[in-house]
């Protein structure tokens, strides 16, 4: 019965991505209606799901540490692909697309994803254990990296308003990446084993025997079918755009809330993966997908929205305002406490949650 149905869903993710691609064709630069809207939408959710997918049996064949990272990096190719396509037709009113993107996504996965992982695995496996050595370094870039890019800009005195100036926005994209590839690299090569899921006696455990892992074969044509369904995303993205913004703005609720979608559209399949690894009491691999997809979206994002910026008319607003930074201080020391014993109860999966559930609150009533 599994295996029926892991078939079917391997089926139905190898279709979708054909199917949006050919959708993307017939409707690239073309004014929908809205019935056709509702269509697209509908792929987009699909291709979303489909990459994520994917991307998990590339993940599955390569292992952990190195599965984490295949799905975060996806996930942000597709944060970023959305993040452009608004940006270039939103004009003044997308300046802090990016930012509250950016923000939105660290909250989620730090809080949203986090929380509800914490929550899962403690309340099912009696308490959650995982690597405070992997987890805290991750933690520690990702709060160097929102500092650096989120924080700062609201404070720099080059430009006025909380923008960065373009020697400051290279040196911020630099140090981003740079960031990134020093955290990816102790991930994979250096320090591997503190990113591996570990048993309640603190052993690593080297690999996941829930399931064989996919021939290279299989492998590969997931790897083909993954980027299918990313110029998918992304194009659809460009088409359903409008109705997004015209469907917050038709609300009354803050544009800021168009990042707060696009974030939890793209998060939303991870979110499922890092829960399923959390039932499994592999928490470690769910942490490294939360935290890894912040990082990820800070140290991928800001460099190619700075990029960008160089064609895209208008300004690139990056820093946040004083409510959104007493949640990002708060996020941090709340997760610094949660990472440092190497042991998590509901308690601490409640306390994020909350935490996120605030962040949600203030976006839609500022």
């Amino acid at each position: 019965m599994i295996v029926g149905l892991r078939s079917l869903a391997g089926r139905w993710a190898a279709v979708v991505p054909f199917v949006a691609v050919v959708l993307l064709a017939l409707t690239w630069g073309r004014a929908v209606p809205g019935a056709v809207v509702a269509v697209i939408t509908f792929v987009l959710a699909g291709s979303v799901l489909a990459a994520v997918h994917h991307a998990e049996v590339v993940a599955h064949r390569v292992g952990e540490p190195f599965g984490s990272l295949v799905l975060a990096v996806a996930v942000t190719i597709i944060e970023v692909g959305l993040i452009v396509a608004l940006m270039a037709d939103g004009g003044a009113k997308s300046a802090t697309l990016a930012r509250d993107t950016v923000f939105a996504a660290v909250m989620i996965t730090c809080n949203g994803v986090v929380g509800l992982c914490l929550l899962v695995a403690s309340l099912r496996h009696g308490i959650a254990v995982f690597n405070p050595e992997g987890t805290g370094a991750a933690l520690a870039t990702v709060a160097t990296l929102a500092t650096l890019s989120l924080v700062l800009p609201t404070f720099t005195t080059s430009k006025p308003g909380p923008e960065f100036s373009a020697a400051q926005l290279t040196f911020a994209a630099l140090s981003s990446l740079v960031l990134y590839g020093l955290f990816v690299a102790t991930q994979t090569v250096r320090h591997r084993d503190y990113f591996l899921p570990i048993t309640r006696h603190g052993e690593v455990v080297h690999a996941d025997d829930h399931a064989e892992a996919p021939s290279a074969r299989t492998a590969a044509l997931s790897l083909g079918l993954l980027g299918l369904a990313l110029v998918g995303v992304v194009g659809l993205a460009k088409g359903v755009s409008p109705t997004i913004e015209s469907g917050v703005s038709a609300a009354g609720m803050p544009h800021a809330v168009v990042g707060v979608v696009i974030a939890l559209l793209v998060l939303l399949p991870e979110t499922i993966a890092a829960v399923r690894s959390a039932r499994r009491d592999r928490v470690q691999t769910s942490l490294n997908l939360g935290l890894g997809s912040a990082l990820a979206s800070i140290g991928l994002t800001i460099p190619a929205v700075a990029l960008a910026s160089v064609w895209l008319s208008g300004p690139l607003v990056l820093g946040l305002g004083p409510v959104h930074m007493v949640l990002l201080a708060l996020t941090v020391v709340v997760s610094s406490l949660t990472v440092v014993p190497g042991r998590a109860t509901p308690l601490q999966g409640g306390v994020h949650l909350v935490v996120f559930a605030a962040y949600l609150e203030l976006a839609v009533n500022p």
